[in-house]
């Protein structure tokens, strides 16, 4: 019996001897914690971008005519009620990653990736209710609430602005916390300045949502730019991939004539002379001419009608392989330099500062240009041709809107100013067979969301009502 006795205090404290040495490793930060962390970092620096992508590539693309399907009236172009949980899901897979960085983040004061967590969930919250408005989020990441209630628009947009200014004071804030190792961080390999320039940028962005509303918004983005990237060298990008950049895919689809990424004849004309009367030197970096007569051109599909030809033999213009865009590793934007500017143009123009608004609508469209590998004499040639008045002191908001709308080729944020500025582009109609009298302003909620949460989804009148910051 005493032997039996002495067997089991020797395996209690061994049991609690391995409890104690398991629970010191958890509570050492320099051991347990910071691989984690890292990994989180690693998933939402490269899974945001590629958020961008998927958004891009299933809607917003088609909504402001980047894109126009090869076939007559799809879905897409047409504006039909199309289910996106697949969609939904990649954001609130991201989001809820983001949450738990943030919250470790906290517990070990790792500021730095608390930071990151904060600006990237910023990003990812803000394409949802950019797209559907009223999401869940105060209740949606704790586990505590099965069937989780929504948060309104406003709502929604405060805590935006919250997670980036508490990433601006993390990040300005002196300390000795671990920085996210480089082979981690997959956006600026741990650079924490170019981290805190892209909470700036961010921070005007949304702000820049508003900016036609009050002076006073007009002076907070022009604040905020003034803090953001400084050239196209803080551009916050991916260029790394488990296989090739995605729309380079969409690109090899096309050759393999599986018909994807075909170019709206809407972005097609702004760029080959029809609708400006100048032929814009990115053209040929973006995509490949057909011949067709004799001669070659740059034709896009409209939107709602389809291709003209049955696809193997192009009469019309696409992603390709060779594309600045579409290469096999060219960068996926979250935010540049170029949009930036563009957007500080729209705000100084507001503001009634066009001087101002001048110089950064021009060193939009060059950074641009620059970065997409357009010569300096082409560059110069375009701005002399098409906006021979910018010498002269004019300028108007038409030009810095279309514009943007060139520079942000493949960004779902062009959609968010599409509406902001009613689909005013210079051009730009509705798409053929359209199943809406107007242009289409907000998504359906998916059915994902009908089928577990119904009760707290909200009622909609239909895919022409407005958001928040569009009234």
């Amino acid at each position: 019996m005493k032997h039996r006795l002495l067997l089991m205090a020797l395996v209690l404290n061994l049991v609690w001897t391995s409890c104690n040495d398991y629970l010191d490793i958890n509570q050492n930060p320099n051991v347990a914690t910071e691989a984690p962390l890292d990994g989180l970092v690693q998933r939402i620096t490269y899974q945001t971008p590629h958020n961008v992508y998927r958004i891009a590539t299933s809607y917003t693309n088609y909504y402001v005519q980047y894109f126009a399907s090869p076939n007559e009236a799809s879905p897409t172009d047409t504006y039909d009620r199309v289910d996106f949980s697949n969609r939904w899901a990649d954001l609130y897979d991201v989001m809820t990653d983001a949450y738990d960085l943030i919250k470790f983040s906290r517990e070990i004061h790792a500021t730095n990736h608390e930071a990151i967590g904060r600006i990237l969930m910023a990003v990812n919250l803000a394409m949802a209710t950019d797209s559907w408005g009223s999401v869940p989020y105060s209740s949606g990441f704790s586990g505590k609430v099965i069937q989780v209630p929504y948060d309104s628009e406003e709502q929604i947009y405060r805590t935006i602005f919250d997670h980036i200014d508490e990433a601006i004071l993390l990040l300005e804030s002196p300390g000795d916390a671990p920085v996210p190792a480089s082979d981690k961080e997959l956006v600026y390999g741990g650079e924490l300045e170019k981290w805190l320039q892209l909470a700036y940028g961010l921070k005007a962005r949304y702000l820049n949502r508003f900016s036609g509303t009050s002076n006073e918004e007009v002076g907070m983005v022009l604040s905020a730019v003034e803090n953001g990237l400084k050239g196209n060298p803080d551009d916050a990008q991916l260029t790394f991939f488990n296989v090739r950049n995605p729309w380079a895919q969409v690109a090899i689809n096309n050759d393999a004539l599986l018909l994807d990424g075909w170019i709206s004849a809407q972005f097609a004309n702004a760029m080959n002379g029809t609708l400006y009367g100048v032929l814009d030197p990115r053209l040929p970096l973006i995509t490949e001419p057909f011949e067709e007569n004799g001669e070659w051109v740059y034709q896009g599909t409209v939107n709602g009608a389809g291709r003209r030809g049955d696809g193997t033999v192009p009469r019309e213009i696409y992603l390709e392989t060779s594309g600045y865009y579409s290469r096999e590793h060219a960068p996926l934007f979250l935010f540049t330099y170029a949009e930036q500017k563009f957007i500080e143009s729209e705000a100084a123009f507001r503001g009634g500062d066009v001087e101002r608004a001048i110089r950064a609508f021009e060193a939009g469209i060059r950074a641009n240009m620059e970065k997409i590998g357009v010569e300096q004499g082409d560059l110069d040639q375009y701005l002399n041709e098409k906006f021979p008045n910018l010498v002269d002191g004019v300028l108007t908001l038409q030009e810095i809107m279309d514009e943007k709308y060139l520079a942000m080729f493949l960004q779902p944020e062009t959609w968010n100013d599409a509406r902001r500025f009613d689909y005013q582009y210079t051009g730009f109609q509705l798409p053929e067979h359209a199943n809406l009298g107007d242009f289409i302003r907000r998504l359906e909620y998916p059915d994902s969301e009908k089928s577990r949460n119904g009760i707290n989804v909200p009622a909609i009148d239909g895919l022409t009502d407005r958001l928040y910051w569009d009234e």
